[in-house]
Order: structure tokens, then sequence, then C-alpha cells
């Protein structure tokens, strides 16, 4: 096997430290619903676990949850709730939307909040070794000018960093570049007591802490998006190894790329982003994984409801094939699966090529259509194709279309009237199927007044929540997508 090493710039030879892989991701801030770019992430690194698996590696996959931030204390206040229980529930939305799209779960999920013991001791240890240095607001820096590698993640200099880096007013640091290990409280804000006084802890060291205290002081591979390399993982990287005497934090560091919409990082702060909750009406879990397992991990990726939607009738083919309804012409033709599984396995030992992964499954799955069941059922091919499948986290299992979601179809049912310049219809306090009705019955009121846009638009606001209408003898008849 060859890894991609964001350190080296190259692909290595996979050769982990012990018998057990230890593998960390940088998780969720949870103060809002995740999206497709969260999902691409964890989609991948899930793939990257059950292979090594699949290839008799034991893997032990510590991801953080930071559930204290800025950004959830200014959450917290504006929703009127205290930062645990905004943290507590959407934490819990992301672990159901990760169940819902077939990611594993990690062994541990640590939060931030429940390690600040370790953290303290890491950042009393960095002080003492002259890494950080406390000043007089309370707050705790990490010095850079100790740390004489800083930068070799981002692959720059120290130099190049600082050029037109300045000290904000206010602040207190020796340098530019010195990043908070510590953060002394404000009023009002969640605080532990500490050496230093009342604060929390910075968002880079809560990493280094949960890594050294699941798995160890080195471990084999740390994972996360692009955009986390600077500053994110670089100054995990400093800490860490500050604190440890300068042993190698991580053999492998690995990252993925972007999901883009309209040509920009999909991000809560942009706010530019398709939530899972919203994908998961539309989708199933096996087209997500598809779309996004279809391009090679380090590429961005762009979404669209095109290609998303390719990738769903892809999976519609596969689950075809898994069910048995193929329509192949029954001859009994020898297939390899062998050959299959070869070209699988060379594809994924190859730094993960999911990419090509994919492609093999598809040709198995059209060489099994080719030759019928009684060609595809010699020797265990269709097993071979399952296995093949579960590697990449696909069920392949027939989708049950469930009720749709009151709010999405609420949300819909509210927009087309207002689109239309009408009062809301009373039917926006019934249930979902009682606004979809309501809905057909504009529809139809429209189109017999030849307000043919119009009525095209109520379809194509149902379309994109997942519902879609088909006009029949008896009238027009509605089902949900997925």
């Amino acid at each position: 096997m060859k890894v991609f090493n964001t350190l080296s710039g190259q692909k290595e030879d996979f050769m982990p430290a012990g018998d057990t892989v230890k593998m960390y991701v940088c998780g969720v801030t949870p103060y809002s619903d995740s999206h497709i770019g969260h999902a691409m992430s964890y989609i991948f690194f899930d793939v990257v676990r059950r292979y090594l698996r699949y290839r008799g590696y034991q893997v032990k996959h510590v991801q953080n949850i930071t559930d204290i931030d800025d950004k959830i204390i200014n959450r917290a206040h504006q929703a009127g709730v205290t930062t645990g229980e905004l943290a507590e529930n959407f934490s819990n939305a992301f672990l159901e939307d990760m169940d819902a799209l077939n990611v594993q779960r990690a062994d541990i999920y640590p939060r931030a909040t429940g390690e600040i013991p370790k953290i303290i001791e890491i950042v009393q240890g960095l002080i003492d070794k002259g890494y950080a240095y406390k000043v007089g607001s309370g707050d705790v820096y990490f010095r850079v000018t100790r740390d004489d590698d800083y930068g070799k993640l981002s692959h720059r200099t120290l130099d190049s960093m600082m050029a037109g880096a300045r000290i904000e007013i206010g602040e207190e640091k020796e340098n530019p570049m010195d990043f908070t290990l510590w953060k002394a409280s404000k009023p009002g804000e969640p605080s532990w007591d500490s050496p230093w006084g009342k604060g929390r802890p910075g968002w880079h060291i809560e990493c280094s802490a949960m890594s050294i205290r699941y798995l160890g002081e080195q471990i084999d591979i740390h994972g996360g998006g692009q955009d986390l390399i600077f500053p994110h993982h670089e100054n995990e990287i400093a800490q860490s190894e500050g604190f440890t005497g300068k042993k190698p934090f991580v053999k492998y560091w690995m990252h993925n790329g972007l999901l883009q919409l309209s040509g920009e990082k999909m991000s809560k702060s942009l706010g530019n982003l398709i939530t899972i909750r919203d994908a998961r009406q539309r989708y199933s879990a096996d087209g997500v994984r598809i779309f996004i397992l279809s391009s090679h991990y380090r590429s961005p990726l762009t979404y669209s409801d095109e290609a998303i939607e390719a990738a769903e009738r892809g999976a519609d083919r596969l689950r075809q094939v898994a069910s048995g309804a193929t329509g192949g012409s029954g001859k009994a033709s020898q297939v390899d699966a062998e050959k299959y599984r070869a070209g699988f396995i060379s594809a994924m030992d190859d730094d993960f090529n999911t990419a090509q992964a994919v492609g093999i499954l598809f040709d198995l799955a059209r060489e099994i259509n080719r030759s019928g069941d009684e060609g595809a059922d010699t020797k265990g091919v269709k097993q071979v194709f399952r296995e093949l499948a579960d590697v990449l986290g696909l069920t392949l299992k027939p989708v049950q279309a469930g009720a749709p979601d009151v709010k999405v179809i609420a949300d819909v049912y509210t927009a087309i009237y207002q689109a239309l310049g009408r009062s809301v219809s009373p039917g926006e306090q019934q249930g979902a199927e009682a606004m979809i009705s309501d809905l057909i019955n504009l529809r139809a009121e429209l189109r017999k007044s030849r307000q043919f846009q119009q009525a095209d638009m109520v379809r194509q606001k149902l379309d994109e929540a997942g519902i879609a209408l088909e006009d029949t003898p008896k009238g027009t008849v509605w089902k949900r997508k997925r």
C-alpha cells in the first residue's frame, strides 16, 4: 500500500508502527447542522478505515468534537440555551447524520470540555520547556520561534508566514504568528480553573491532548480537510512535538480536497452549504457515497444536483445487481471475479483511489448483468460484488421511502405561496401529506387558468424537496423519491 503524505509531499509505503493502526480524524464544531462538505471528509476516512480492516489491519479510530468555541458561545447566546445544550443537540444530530450515511462510528468521540486536565498538563509542559508563555491577561501563547521546523507541514517558512501578519489591538503576543493555547475567560463565558486563571482551551490544543491521551505520543494517520493544514494541523505538530521532546507526532498526514458550491468552498461561515439533513431528504446514503467516492479524495469536488442525481442512478443499477434483478441473457459465461477483486485492491492500495475502485465495481456489475444469474452466481461472483461494495460502505439495500419531512414540506409550501403573491393557506397547519395535496390542487388550478410557468414552479419546488408528481388518467399522484 502507498499513501500520499502531506508532510513529505509524495506517496510513501504504508508501514504502521504496530499491529494496530492509530488513526485520528478532526471532527466537527457542533453549532449548527453538518453539511455535505463534512460528509465528504468523513465518508472518505470511513472508507480508509474499512479498507485497512479489509486488508487485515486492526484500527483504533478517534474523532474529536469541539464542544466549546466562540461560535458555540455566540450561537448559544442567540438561542437562549447553554453552550452544553447547544453542542450536545448538534453533536447528536451529527452522529445521526453519520449513521444515516452508513459511516461507522469512531471508537472514541472525546469532547474538548471533557479533556481539560490533559490540556492543562500539556500547556504547562510547554511553558516549562520554553515553548509557551503566559501574558498579563491570562492568555497563554505558543512561541513559534522556539520551534525550528515550524511550517514543515504546510511547506512554508516562518519569514514568509510573517509577511503581512500583525498583532491585533489588545493582543499581547511576542510574535504575530504565536497562537493561543489557553484563553482567559470573559464575563458570562464558560470557564475552567487553571494555573493561569479561569479560562478555556484554544482550538488547536484539544486535538493534541486527545490524540496523546487516547492514541499515545506517536500515531500513524491524522486526517482532515485541506483547509486544516494551516494553521490547525501545523500548530498541532508544533505543540505535540514540543511537549513530547520532538518525537514525530504523525507518520502519515492525509488531507481530503474540499467540496465546492458555485466555485467556493462549502462552509458554515460562508453560508453556502447543503446540509446533510437536506440531502438525506432527496438522496440515499449509497447515492451520496458514490457521488463523493467517484472523485479522488485529494481533488476538489463540485456539488451539483445533476452530479448527485447521476450517482443516485448508479446506485440504483448496483442495487438491481445486488437484488438479482439483472437483465442478462441467461447464458453461462464465466465471470472472473478474482480479476475484479485484484483490480479493486490495486486501486485502493494506490493511495485509496476510490474513483478507480468505484469504476471497477460498476464494471463487475455490468459483467454480472451480461452473464445473467446463471453465470453470475457461478463461484460466488455475487459474493465478491457485495464484498467490494461493503468496503466502500455501500449497503445496496432497497430504498424505503418514509414519510415526508414536515418542516421541509412546510418551507416549500410557504415559499410557493409567497412566490405566487398569495396568502398562505390554512393547510400549512396540517401535516405534510395535507400540504402536498393542497399544492397538487393549486397546481391543477394554475394549469386550468393556463398559468403553466407557475404550475411548473410548483412541480419543481416539490421535486427539489424529494416529492415527485405523476399525472395519471385518474389525476395527479405523488411519491417520495427517497
